[in-house]
């Protein structure tokens, strides 16, 4: 193995003319549209958890009602606005429905743009501020942007229409501008409070618990709190933040009251970090394997990056300059995000999103050449890159012998489809030049050498994972919206029915109808349950309880394996159709009254007017 020209280097990296920026910035902008608005709204919605967030964006542009977010006829607590509001500007584009027919484009565009911004702020930010001895910074602004987007979280989050993608970007674009207001002196101090704002807006106080967290591991790391205190001046600062965040937590205060208080602040945000929720029990280490999994291939790469701070810190060689402690404060960043969401007692995958930034920042940032570094290392660490690379790669070859062992209900017909549509054989050949690049690049280092291994990683994106995507769109969403249609059909030539979703409990069905569904379960209390609701149940906007004089009728959509269920047998239901697994049912009330008294009679008894925090 040859010597790198960069590792014998050890003057200061050249500064790039603004002119040099904005050409870099163009370059990442391209890619990141590329990346992330190619085919953003080709399919539908994944349930369970988008289409409520996207039903919510669209009520709001539809009623006019900006203050609370509402589906399917209940007020949506968990989140704040922010989020919605970018959904709903989305959703009130003229002629939306024509471009935007599958509702996704703007459901997922607050996600999108998050990352775009993450992109361009990362690059920006080694742009004005190149690291020591990087003789190559555009590739190194590149690297570290790609190595973020590239990310299997970033990539799958990225295109999913929830609030972590927005919250992961806005808490990046103001970690960065804190941390540029240290590399300046104290520059634009303000800017970072701003944007922090529109973050606590976009999933609450979590963001100000992140970032204080990751500043003040910074501080002590640096050894200077007191400066960075009076460089970032966090009293005023958060006072901007609260202005900025506040006055809608005031408002929904107000008008919701305690509703509001218990959901939002008693369930969403102090009941999950103190308690499990929705059987998202993991153990403690949970995150260890997510930082693994979220930074393939470059792994061994985020690893060497912590190692490297860890050892400036122990040898007592902090950066010579604030401008060059980028690494460091990326180390801080991510540390933050495993403590916080370690502790916490519900974990998802999901939480790990705000640090992905970071890691990216680490991995660009862990080949630059330095004296004080080991080149061993460096070197050790890119060959376990490629290695990693190359069981991905080897795994996608031999997809014949585990994707037939996909059992999902849902997608009987998956195996097949994606074996015969060539997409997985796309996958492996893009991997496969990866490792190529990646071994001659081991043998012979060049600089800017990330960006050979990130290249066909991008065209997978582009070739592979998308159409990855649609194919399961088509198999597993598909059967949904072909019944949402055959439901708006029977409202146009009969009119509004009651309507219920029972078994497989799916809110795309609502997204897609536009009108209130009562959602059950399996078991015998669920049809007590919707005969019920659908006498009694009036707390929905768009829905009101009637008698069975008034509508004798109700659609059920209800799965196979439900339909089998013996207290759904014997109501003689008109079958309307058929679509995937489920079907779609007139049901005549007065036989499932009949049913319902039955079952009551067995001991059965309704149970949906116990709270249910997750109820939509």
């Amino acid at each position: 193995m040859t010597s790198s020209p960069e590792a014998v280097a050890t003057v200061a990296s050249p500064h790039l003319t603004p002119r040099q920026r904005r050409r870099g910035l163009l370059l990442v902008l391209v890619v990141g549209l590329l990346i992330c608005f190619w085919q953003l709204g080709g399919n539908g919605l994944v349930d369970e958890t988008p289409p409520l967030f996207a039903a919510a964006g669209r009520a709001m542009a539809r009623t006019g009602d900006w203050l609370t977010p509402r589906v399917n006829g209940l007020p949506r607590y968990d989140k704040p606005p922010l989020v919605y509001w970018l959904m709903g500007l989305g959703y009130s584009l003229p002629g939306q429905s024509e471009w935007d027919p599958l509702g996704t484009w703007a459901g997922r565009l607050p996600s999108a743009l998050g990352t775009l911004g993450t992109l361009l702020m990362l690059a920006d930010t080694l742009l004005r501020f190149p690291q020591s001895n990087d003789f190559t910074p555009r590739r190194t602004a590149l690297a570290a942007a790609l190595a973020f987007v590239l990310s299997p979280l970033v990539l799958l989050w990225s295109r999913t229409a929830v609030s972590d993608g927005l919250l992961s970007g806005t808490l990046a674009i103001s970690l960065l501008c804190q941390w540029r207001c240290h590399a300046s002196g104290g520059r634009r101090w303000w800017l970072a409070w701003i944007v922090l704002g529109l973050a606590v807006l976009t999933k609450g106080p979590v963001a100000v618990v992140l970032s204080g967290i990751s500043l003040v591991l910074f501080g002590l790391a640096r050894r200077n709190l007191g400066a960075l205190w009076c460089e970032l001046r966090p009293l005023p600062g958060l006072a901007i933040t609260a202005l900025i965040s506040l006055p809608w937590y005031a408002l929904e205060l107000l008008v919701e009251g305690q509703p509001f208080w218990d959901s939002f602040f008693g369930y969403h945000n102090f009941q999950r970090f103190t308690s499990v929720v929705n059987s998202h029990l993991q153990p403690w280490w949970f995150f260890v394997p997510v930082l693994l999994i979220a930074a393939l291939p470059f792994t061994p790469l985020v690893l060497l990056g912590l190692t490297q701070v860890v050892q400036g810190l122990v040898r007592r060689r902090p950066p010579s300059t604030p401008d060059q402690s980028l690494q460091m404060f990326a180390a801080c960043w991510l540390l933050a995000v495993f403590l916080l969401f370690t502790t916490a007692a519900t974990k998802l995958p999901s939480y790990w999103l705000p640090a992905t930034p970071a890691a990216g920042l680490l991995i660009a940032l862990a080949l630059l050449p330095d004296p004080s570094r080991s080149r061993r290392a460096q070197s050790w660490c890119w060959l376990g890159s490629v290695l990693l690379a190359l069981v991905l790669a080897a795994g996608l070859w031999g997809a014949g012998l585990w994707v037939p062992l996909i059992d999902d209900p849902e997608m009987p017909t998956l195996p097949a489809e994606l074996l015969a549509s060539g997409f997985v054989l796309r996958a492996a050949v893009c991997l496969s030049v990866a490792v190529v690049l990646g071994a001659w690049l081991w043998w012979r280092p060049q600089p800017g050498r990330l960006l050979a291994m990130q290249g066909p990683l991008v065209v997978f994106q582009l070739v592979a994972l998308v159409p990855m995507m649609l194919l399961g769109d088509r198999v597993r969403q598909v059967p949904v919206r072909q019944v949402a249609e055959a439901i708006v059909r029977e409202r146009q030539s009969v009119g509004v029915e009651p309507l219920a979703m029972v078994g497989a409990m799916k809110p795309s069905l609502h997204f897609y109808t536009d009108q209130v569904v009562i959602y059950e379960g399996i078991s015998e209390a669920a049809l007590v349950n919707v005969v019920d609701r659908f006498r009694s149940e009036m707390s929905r906007r768009g829905f009101r309880g009637s008698s069975v004089e008034e509508q004798p009728t109700a659609l059920v959509v209800i799965d196979g394996r439900t339909s089998e269920s013996e207290h759904w047998q014997a109501l003689q239901p008109q079958k309307l159709a058929s679509h995937g697994i489920y079907r779609l049912w007139r049901v005549d009330r007065r036989r499932l009254e009949a049913r319902a008294r039955q079952l009551r009679q067995q001991g059965v008894t309704p149970d949906w007017r116990e709270p249910r925090p997750e109820r939509y």
